[in-house]
């Protein structure tokens, strides 16, 4: 099996950053009917990869960059326990890598910088019909914690 080599990633990553993202909002389209087929966007990549309180990894095979993955510190709500805490987003492996164990990587270590920050809660979305991706984020130790409703006016 080929090595996977995770590492932060950098502004030369951004074209390809750009084409995962494309490929997240394709992927999450049907969950989502009202993502917009032409100029959508989830992430400020720039920000991502130069603000400290952001940790933008890339999993990479023989020098191809092949996921991504982010953890981002950020404020948490005043009821809370904790004022801040470690959001997990970009979550994307080409589909031909999938399945083995890159994703689980880049969460682990994604983790791991967030610990080191001195973080003691992590958070995540996914939608809940997304089952391979719950399953997937369970296997690293996520539960489910809040069920996101929605209702389209139209």
């Amino acid at each position: 099996m080929e090595e996977i080599n995770l590492r932060e990633a950098s502004l030369g990553d951004e074209s390809v950053l750009l084409e995962f993202e494309q490929k997240v909002l394709e992927a999450e389209r049907p969950y989502n009917s009202t993502i917009k087929l032409v100029g959508a966007s989830y992430y400020d990549l720039k920000d991502l990869l130069t603000n400290s309180k952001s940790h933008l990894l890339v999993a990479e095979v023989k020098g191809r960059v092949v996921g991504s993955g982010y953890a981002q510190i950020r404020a948490s709500k005043q009821s809370l326990t904790h004022d801040v805490h470690s959001y997990l987003g970009f979550m994307y492996v080409v589909p031909e890598y999938r399945g083995r164990g890159i994703n689980k990587k880049i969460v682990e270590k994604l983790i791991h910088w967030s610990k080191s920050q001195g973080i003691s809660d992590c958070y995540l979305d996914v939608y809940s019909e997304n089952e391979a991706a719950i399953r997937a984020y369970e296997k690293v130790g996520f539960g489910k914690s809040m069920i996101e409703m929605k209702l389209n006016l139209e």
